[in-house]
């Protein structure tokens, strides 16, 4: 027991640079007392005890702000970072490693008593601030779910979700889709590159100007030949021998 929760307290101070002691952590996180308080409301629901399990649950949802039902399956190493105002549901599973911010949602859409309701999160999944995951599917290890994004789908590994209703980023090469050499944790879920509309609109621009750059080499090369021939230049007036595609501007208004 008191393994665990040596391991919870340093996945925050790892996670979290406000935390300055193991000491502040154990008095002054909300999220720790949630996952302690969960475990003892959880082996109540487990042996049968219903009703205490419930209030316990109740209980801590009025200390912390985070409401975790007793029959929600927590890994290690779960850190509720801020928190206030989680939601996990009966059903839900959150696999080891995982970070959940303020205002998520683990919910459910059927109301059938007994099913697999509530999602079920893989290892080191972080879901960011207001994001709402909702049915019974399958986030994978290492994904993450945007802030405010609405998740109704199952979520690959290693994949990012943003937008309403969630729209899925892959994964590169096998690593989360924001992964970078030095920074292999991301807080809030996603960076600036993880906005699907914006890499749209950037492939766009760049297909945009590389047409642009073939054009202006074929009229060149045009130009080239009609010189060299009897009967004069051919090329008409208003063609683009030079490029004046703006790219570069127009990847910087889509935040490049």
């Amino acid at each position: 027991m008191f393994d665990r929760l040596r391991s919870d307290i340093q996945c925050i101070l790892d996670r979290d640079p406000a935390a300055r002691s193991a000491w502040e952590v154990v008095t002054c996180y909300p999220g720790l007392h949630a996952v302690v308080l969960h475990r003892l409301a959880h082996a109540c629901w487990q042996r049968g005890f219903k009703w205490l399990g419930r209030f316990i649950s109740h209980i801590a949802r009025w200390l912390t702000g985070i409401e975790i039902h007793p029959g929600a399956v927590l890994g290690e190493r779960v850190f509720f970072d801020h928190a206030m105002g989680v939601v996990v549901g009966e059903t839900a599973e959150i696999g080891d490693g995982c970070t959940i911010y303020q205002g998520v949602t683990l919910g459910g859409t059927s109301l059938y008593k007994g099913a697999k309701r509530h999602p079920t999160l893989g290892r080191d999944v972080v879901v960011s601030a207001g994001a709402k995951v909702l049915g019974g599917f399958t986030v994978g290890d290492g994904a993450k779910i945007g802030s405010n994004a609405v998740v109704i789908k199952p979520v690959p590994a290693g994949a990012t979700a943003v937008g309403i209703p969630a729209r899925i980023i892959p994964s590169r090469n096998g690593a989360s889709a924001d992964a970078t050499p030095e920074r292999k944790f991301s807080a809030y879920g996603v960076t600036q590159e993880d906005d699907p509309v914006s890499q749209a609109m950037k492939g766009l621009i760049d297909n945009a100007a590389s047409q642009e750059h073939q054009i202006a080499l074929l009229w060149q090369a045009i130009e080239a030949l009609s010189q060299g021939r009897r009967g004069g230049d051919c090329v008409p007036q208003d063609a683009a021998l030079e490029e004046s595609f703006a790219a570069a501007k127009l990847n910087d208004l889509v935040g490049k």
